[in-house]
Formats: structure tokens, C-alpha cells, sequence
């Protein structure tokens, strides 16, 4: 589609640097199109506050504010939770947002009659791509506009200059310029001091961590949660029933205050590069941690096997925004048959960083002490010979017909 053929552009729209220019910049570069800004609520808290004065006063005709959610612990962070995905230790926390906001956008979109939908997602990232694949799932003709791989603005500190020349509120100043991206699973810290892998984070300076403290600064007495799932999700929390999100809301606060859920990590993008970032996931921490507890005990060995290495590809595709296709909802319906007996209830420490196990229950327990134990039992011991002979068999042949 020509330029100025483009007369109405719907805008993913957070509020942060990156968006808070893009609308008086389409406007500028699309013919004084219309804009309407759409932010997808996935739970960035203050975020969202002051968005529609905002984005008005930058140019917008309207802002829709999205309630996302309940849709996004769902179906997107409960499924990946049940697999275990993760890509390189990441647990996710942008990458399944975007497929959730993306196919909200897509439905504003075709509501408002757009001519294109535009996103504020860098070329060097991976959000480009998370946001237009799910794009090309929900409104595959539409056209895509991305400003950062058309205009001149070449880094964050131009942007900037730009949104002073505009008279943009902005709520970030070039001394606390990182890149961050926040919902209620997450937070993560990208750019400045970060971009040098040699340079340690820091946790302890007043304002870095957002949710959460460093384990330095976390009590000296340890803090006991005890989870409980059904079919792999979680339902309650210190035996108090609620829904997933509100677990993850409180294990947010618990985690937070023991300084749980912090990584630090080199990831290898999608686009070809190595990125340097900082996450926050407390509560998302823990509950990995609880669920995998709770696996050791209600899965057999060969599925349990056969579900981690399926987990690597469950997360790879989420972290390259390949959510909307075939294999991974294939992958979904594998891992919700593993989970019909992931029920259970999962006792956890959280002591300055650290997730300590302490006691695992299920009605579906394969574990059985009478079996284990140490201490007289029916286990016949003796049959360990002939199973050890035929597992062995293999190796004895090989040297019998080498001469060893």
C-alpha cells in the first residue's frame, strides 16, 4: 500500500520512549493520518497510568486499554509453565506476552477498518518478529508499519532529542535509559552499563530492581510457600484457593522480598545476535521450581525424558514468536495429556535468592518408600544380576569380539 493511501494506522502503544514518539511521527510521515492507540494491559501496573491524557495530547484520536490479563496467564504463561519452557534459563516473560497483545491489536484493527498496523519494535529485536508473525495469523494482508527500520533515529538517546523537540512527557531520563519491558510475570533491564557482559548489575543501587531486592538486602529468616496444582496448573496458594494470576501476583511479593527470580544472562536472539540482559521473575521463579518439584514425583521416567527435551523446542518457539503455528499447539496438547496426574501440593524455602524443597505431596505419587527404602522391604535384590547380565550384554560382546 502507497503512503498515502494510509489514512487510519492502529499503534501498539505502551506509553514508554519507543511509542510515545512513533504518533506525531506517523503523523508527520503519513500524510496526518489518524492514529489510534491500542495498549494491551498484561499487567504492567503503573505503566498504564496517565496513557490516555498521553497519548491524545501526542496526536492520537483515541486509546484503547486492553484488559489482557486473565487471557494472558491463561493461555499463554499457564501452557508454557505446564511444559516448562524456557529459552536459555529465560522464563519468557516478552515473549509470551506478544503473541496475547499482537492478536488483541489485530481484533482493534479490523474493528476500526485500519490501513495498517504499527509497532514500535526495533530492527535489531526480537518483538519485531513475535508481533508480525502473530500479525500474519490474525490479519495476513494488513500492512505493517515499523518506524525503526524506516526513520534516521539511530539510537535511544536521539529518540530522545526527538520527543524534546516535540514536547513529549517522557518518565525516563538519559541517566536511567535502560530498555525495559514489564508485565506481571516479569521485568527486564536491557542497555547502558548492561551492554558490556564485564560490568556487574546493580542490584543493590536504590531503583534498579522494581520488583523485587537483591538477596543481600533480602531477611535473614527464611519465608515457606506452599503451592498447590491441579493438572499442572496452580490453584492455591498457602491453602487458599485463587486463580493463577493472583498466585503469581502474591509469589511476586514473596519472591520479591527474599530476593528470588534475578538472572542475569547473554541470550542468543533470534535475529543473529548475542544481547546482554537483566530479568526479574519472582514469581514465575518459584512456580517453575514447585512445578518441576512435583513432576519428579507424578511422571514416569520416560515421559518425564521425553517432556524436557520437548520443552527446548516448546521454548525456542515461543521465544521466536512462533506461537500461532501447528507444532505448538501440537506440543500443548502433548504436554496437557503428561499433566492429567500433576496434582499435588509443593512446600518451598525462600531464603535470600534460594528455593529450597521442603515436602512433596500427591494422590498420583509413583514414588513408593516401601520400594526405596534402605530398610527391609519385598524387593528382591538378587534380581539385580540377571537385569544386570542382558543390560550389559552389549559391552561384554564388544570386548569378547575385539580381543580386549
Amino acid at each position: 500500500m502507497k503512503k498515502e493511501d494510509i489514512k487510519k494506522v492502529v499503534l501498539a502503544y505502551s506509553g514508554g520512549l519507543d511509542t510515545s514518539i512513533i504518533i506525531p511521527w506517523l503523523k508527520e510521515n503519513y500524510n496526518n493520518c489518524e492514529v489510534v492507540a491500542v495498549s494491551g494491559n498484561v499487567g504492567q501496573a503503573d505503566e498504564l497510568e496517565g496513557l490516555e491524557e498521553k497519548a491524545l495530547k501526542t496526536g492520537a484520536s483515541k486509546l484503547y486499554v486492553l484488559d489482557l490479563t486473565d487471557d494472558y496467564v491463561d493461555n499463554y504463561i499457564v501452557p508454557c509453565l505446564k511444559a516448562g519452557a524456557m529459552y536459555e534459563d529465560y522464563l519468557l516473560g516478552t515473549s509470551h506476552a506478544r503473541p496475547c497483545i499482537a492478536k488483541a491489536l489485530c481484533d482493534i484493527a479490523i474493528k476500526e477498518k485500519a490501513d495498517a498496523i504499527c509497532h514500535g519494535c526495533t530492527g535489531k529485536g526480537n518483538d519485531q518478529v513475535r508481533f508480525e508473525l502473530a500479525i500474519k495469523a490474525f490479519a495476513p494482508n494488513m500492512p505493517i508499519i515499523a518506524p525503526w527500520r524506516e526513520w534516521n533515529i539511530k539510537s535511544r538517546d536521539e529518540e530522545i532529542d526527538y520527543a524534546e523537540a516535540h514536547n513529549i512527557p517522557l518518565k525516563i531520563n538519559r541517566e536511567t535509559n535502560y530498555s525495559k519491558d514489564k508485565n506481571l510475570w516479569h521485568l527486564s533491564h536491557e542497555g547502558m552499563d548492561l551492554e558490556d557482559p564485564a560490568n556487574e548489575p546493580q542490584y543493590e543501587k536504590k531503583g534498579f530492581l522494581e520488583m523485587g531486592v537483591s538477596p543481600i538486602d533480602a531477611p535473614d529468616k527464611p519465608t515457606y510457600v506452599e503451592i498447590e496444582f491441579v493438572k499442572g496448573a496452580p490453584v492455591a496458594l498457602d491453602g487458599k484457593k485463587m486463580s493463577a494470576k493472583n498466585i503469581i501476583l502474591e509469589l511476586n511479593k514473596l519472591g520479591g522480598a527474599n530476593g528470588i527470580g534475578l538472572l542475569d544472562i547473554v541470550e542468543n536472539r533470534l535475529v543473529g545476535m548475542k544481547s546482554r540482559g537483566v530479568y526479574e521473575t519472582p514469581g514465575g521463579t518459584i512456580l517453575y521450581k514447585a512445578h518441576s518439584v512435583l513432576e519428579t514425583i507424578t511422571l514416569d521416567k520416560l515421559t518425564m525424558h521425553e517432556k524436557q527435551k520437548l520443552a527446548i523446542t516448546f521454548g525456542e518457539l515461543v521465544y521466536n514468536g512462533q506461537w500461532f503455528t501447528p507444532l505448538r499447539e501440537a506440543l500443548s496438547a502433548f504436554v496437557d495429556k503428561t499433566q492429567e496426574k500433576v496434582t499435588g501440593n509443593v512446600k518451598l524455602k525462600l531464603y535470600k535468592g534460594n528455593i529450597i524443597n521442603a515436602g512433596v505431596t500427591s494422590p498420583y505419587s509413583l514414588y513408593s518408600e516401601e520400594i526405596a527404602t534402605f530398610g527391609e522391604s519385598d524387593y528382591n535384590q538378587a534380581d539385580a544380576t540377571g537385569f544386570i547380565n542382558l543390560f550389559g550384554l552389549p559391552i561384554k560382546v564388544q570386548a569378547m569380539t575385539s580381543g580386549k
